[in-house]
């Protein structure tokens, strides 16, 4: 059953919205839409004019909002087939290959800019430099013939027609608090599942732990035959985070600390990956050999790695914990409304 925006919607989205409990999910769905959709289009302008990265990271990040917002609120919305999430995809998918580079880019000028490198060294990584500036600038060109090509102006049209006339499924009307533990729900329990938590962990009278006193080289080990299960399980923690916290204003401010360690978790797991890029970026470039010929770089990952693993196993045992994770499905079973900090 599919129904048009009520005349309380319709007043409700020219203004700042306003907590009662008696929202319904389709205002809020309306809210998160609109947010979203307007910072995914609201730095094209920048990311033409390329001065700052910092404009193509915050369009792709309102792209990636964008299409959590459809995923979180999917039941309960109409939307036509240019403003799908396949659509919103599409596009994430033509800024990354920027921003992806750009990061490269990034991260090898701060090394140079913090490391004590030898003059052979460093004269190789600006070579690497040179080359990543070439190849960004070929991918960088297909930017202004993405925002003028059918796919945008027709994902763009979209949504601004659905804003002014938004179409609802008819769970729509429901009281967004009685559906929000249904919503997020199902989310914990893919995240309390992943295979990810159990990499380098044993038993232990009749519980998971994480491995102890690993050595470098078998850490190094491990990251090469499991490293995509951590990956994994970042993208779901991601999944996690956004869609959490689409609700933060539904509880308290317990659940608000929640989702910044869903965030904490998410950036810290995002430290193997960026890791496992830029190690495949300078084998492509390189070969194989390279930690030879930029011996320091080599060292210095190494070095984060084994730190950041071990922060990594303290939130691991946290979440094998069955306690918490009861603790953390029982928090999301009981929505309210209070004011929070921001």
């Amino acid at each position: 059953m599919k129904t048009q925006s009520s005349s309380s919607t319709q007043k409700r989205k020219t203004k700042a919205l306003q907590l009662d409990a008696q929202l319904s999910l389709g205002e809020v769905a309306y809210r998160g839409i609109q947010k979203h959709f307007k910072k995914s289009t609201k730095y094209q302008d920048g990311v033409l004019a390329d001065r700052d990265p910092e404009n193509l990271h915050q369009m792709r990040v309102g792209m990636r909002r964008l299409r959590t917002a459809l995923e979180v609120f999917g039941p309960a919305i109409d939307l036509p087939e240019a403003a799908q999430s396949s659509q919103v995809t599409k596009i994430a998918k033509q800024l990354g290959k920027v921003r992806d580079l750009d990061v490269l880019q990034l991260w090898f000028q701060h090394f140079l800019s913090i490391s004590s490198t030898s003059a052979e060294e460093a004269q190789e990584i600006k070579r690497v430099l040179g080359r990543l500036n070439k190849r960004r600038q070929k991918k960088f060109a297909q930017l202004p013939k993405l925002f003028k090509s059918k796919l945008y102006r027709q994902f763009v049209a979209a949504y601004q027609d659905w804003l002014e006339k938004p179409q609802y499924q008819a769970i729509a009307m429901m009281p967004v608090l009685d559906v929000v533990p249904d919503l997020l729900l199902p989310l914990l329990s893919q995240l309390f599942l992943h295979p990810g938590w159990l990499v380098a962990t044993e038993p232990l009278e009749g519980r998971i732990y994480p491995m102890v006193g690993m050595s470098m080289e078998a850490l190094d080990q491990v990251l090469a035959q499991e490293g995509p299960d951590l990956h994994d399980l970042r993208k779901q923690m991601k999944r996690v985070r956004y869609q959490t916290e689409f609700f933060v204003p539904f509880f308290g401010k317990t659940y608000q600390t929640q989702t910044r360690g869903f965030r904490d978790l998410q950036e810290l797991l995002g430290l193997f990956q960026d890791e496992a890029v830029l190690s495949e970026f300078l084998v492509k470039e390189l070969g194989a050999s390279w930690p030879d010929q930029l011996p320091s770089l080599a060292k210095l990952l190494q070095e984060e790695r084994f730190r950041n693993w071990k922060k990594w196993q303290a939130q691991q045992l946290k979440y094998l914990d069955p306690k918490f994770r009861r603790t953390l499905s029982r928090r999301v079973m009981s929505p309210s409304l209070e004011t929070l900090t921001t």
